[in-house]
This record gives C-alpha cells, sequence and structure tokens, in this order.
C-alpha cells in the first residue's frame, strides 16, 4: 500500500481547535499540505487558519458538532468542495468525564459516547467513500491508550476507546477482504499535555489530571505525520505506554492492583473545581485554543517513539 507525500495531500483534522488536533494541522500545513481544520470552537479554528497562513501554509476551516452526523458528512463534503478530494482523514474530537461511575448521569455517559466513539464511526462513514474515489489513503483515528487499558474515574471514556479499537478492527478486516488500498490507524498515546483536563467534565472536586509522566502533543503529531506516508496498524505514543501495554498483556490482575493503588489520587490536582466549573461536554468553552496543557514540568521525551519512525518498527 502506498501512501502520498504529505507536500501532495489534501488532509482534513477533525477535532483542530486546541491540542493534538492544533498541532497537527500545524506541521501537515508547514510540511506543504492542504489542510480543512473542524472542531466546535470557532474561535479557536479562525486562531488556528491565521496560524497557518502566517507562516505561508494553506488551512480552511468548518464548525462542526462530530456527535451529529450530518455535520461530520458536511466536513468531508467541504473538503471535497475546496481541494477535489481527500487523502488523509485525522480524527482527534474526543470529550469525557472525571468522576466515579455511581456518580455520572445516563445522559453524561452517552455524551462522552456519542463524540467519543460514534464520531468516529461517523467520521469513517463519511471520509470512506471519497479516499475510495481517490484510491488510496488513510484514516487515522486518535485513540487512548485506554482503549487498551481502561482506567478508573474514567469509565466513559474508556468505553468509548475500546469501542473504537474493536470498531477499527472490523473495519480494517473489511477492507482487506475487499482489496481496498486504504491505511486505517490507530494512534493511542499515553497521558499527553493537552488542555484536555481543563476541558472535561469533573466530578471530582479538584481539577484532574492524567497519571504523569506526559508526553508532548508534538510527539502525537509527528506520529500522525509518519502513519499519514507509512501504513501502520497501531501506534503507541509514549514509552510508559508501551511499558502499560506490555504488563496488561502479561497480568491485567497486576495493571488492576497498581491503577487501585494509585489510580484515584493520582488522578487529583489541588486545584479546587466544582462540577459546575467550565467544561466542554455539551457546548464548546471559551479561550483553550492553544496546543499544550497546563502540565509541562511532568512532560518528558519518549525513546521508543524515535525509534520507531526512525526504524520503521512495527
Amino acid at each position: 500500500m502506498q501512501l502520498k507525500p504529505i507536500s501532495e495531500q489534501v488532509v482534513a483534522i477533525i477535532g483542530a481547535s486546541s491540542g493534538i488536533g492544533r498541532e497537527t494541522a500545524l506541521q501537515f500545513a508547514q510540511q506543504g499540505a492542504k489542510v480543512v481544520v473542524a472542531a466546535r470552537n470557532e474561535l479557536g479554528l479562525n486562531s488556528l487558519v491565521t496560524e497557518v497562513q502566517a507562516s505561508g501554509g494553506e488551512a480552511k476551516s468548518i464548525r462542526g458538532d462530530v456527535a451529529d452526523f450530518e455535520h461530520v458528512k458536511a466536513i468531508a463534503d467541504y473538503t471535497v468542495e475546496q481541494y477535489g478530494r481527500l487523502d488523509t482523514w485525522v480524527h482527534c474530537a474526543a470529550t469525557g468525564i472525571l468522576a466515579p461511575f455511581s456518580e455520572i448521569t445516563p445522559e453524561e455517559f452517552k455524551r462522552v459516547i456519542d463524540v467519543t466513539l460514534m464520531g468516529q464511526v461517523y467520521g469513517a462513514m463519511v471520509a470512506l467513500p471519497y479516499l475510495k474515489q481517490s484510491g488510496q489513503g488513510a484514516m487515522i483515528h486518535i485513540s487512548s491508550m485506554e482503549g487498551r487499558r481502561a482506567l478508573p474515574l474514567q469509565s466513559p471514556y474508556s468505553t468509548a476507546k475500546h469501542g473504537l479499537e474493536g470498531f477499527l478492527e472490523s473495519l480494517r478486516v473489511e477492507l482487506q477482504y475487499e482489496n481496498v488500498p486504504i491505511s486505517v490507524t490507530s494512534i493511542k498515546p499515553a497521558v499527553i499535555n493537552t488542555p484536555f483536563y481543563n476541558h472535561v467534565l469533573t466530578k471530582l472536586g479538584v481539577k484532574p489530571t492524567g497519571l504523569p509522566p506526559y508526553y508532548s502533543p508534538k510527539l502525537v503529531a509527528e506520529a500522525i505525520l509518519y502513519t499519514a506516508e507509512h501504513p501502520t496498524r497501531d501506534f503507541i505514543v509514549g514509552d510508559v505506554g508501551r511499558i502499560l501495554d506490555l504488563c496488561q498483556r502479561l497480568s491485567p490482575e497486576l495493571v488492576d492492583t497498581l491503577l487501585s493503588a494509585i489510580g484515584f489520587s493520582g488522578q487529583r490536582t489541588s486545584e479546587p473545581k466544582s462540577a459546575d466549573g467550565p467544561n466542554n461536554l455539551f457546548t464548546p468553552m471559551e479561550g483553550y485554543t492553544q496546543v499544550e496543557g497546563d502540565f509541562n514540568s511532568l512532560t518528558i521525551p519518549s525513546i521508543s517513539d524515535w525509534l520507531v519512525k526512525n526504524f520503521h518498527l512495527k
């Protein structure tokens, strides 16, 4: 399976107003791709397009909520209307809740599934026909290490990411059976320093945090660009993610015990935040149009990512 060089690609990036999606759009544009960015946050999209154009890149934006199929279809249609084709579809959009399962309402749980799982399903539904028309291409779905190993206090998000992994496995085999040359990639980041923990709804009484260490969003964007040129089934981002994956394969019970010891206190900061505090579960938040979150001091490099990209390891 051959994929085009990035400089020749038309790329749609969903969930691009901040974090991983924003950094990914900037990197694609810097390497000469034509980029369409989408999110709910119109201010974030506008500032991103301005930033891309200021650096000499090409980008257009369209606002949409991935929980609505018609919005997602409009993103794909708009991309092809503007540039004549679609080469790579990158789906980053997600939301979450940090709370004990007993405190999550049915509406809240469903909303996380609608955005974080069904949004990705809708993305594949609308992107595939255009990719098939092009005769080749890549669908790159941002999953999580929570698609391999669920965490306490994040039952809706972990459910969505586990569902995404099952969906992509089924879809990948169907495309292989049909001999369709479209690469389907699951990117599985470890804990990434994005504004995600500012965005999520929390019922912990404090601002939540991931279990450190953190990795830079740039690492995830680099993995996305790598898989846009090199067909890849799964790409784990972060040394700790690969260690967790190995531990989960060897002994899920051991990981249960470890997470019981550190998974509750380790996901809380000391900064107060109520369940009524600003969050993006049902509506976009003002601000937070940046790439990085609040945990730069906990961010470390990843040696294994460098090895995978430079030696084309699987």
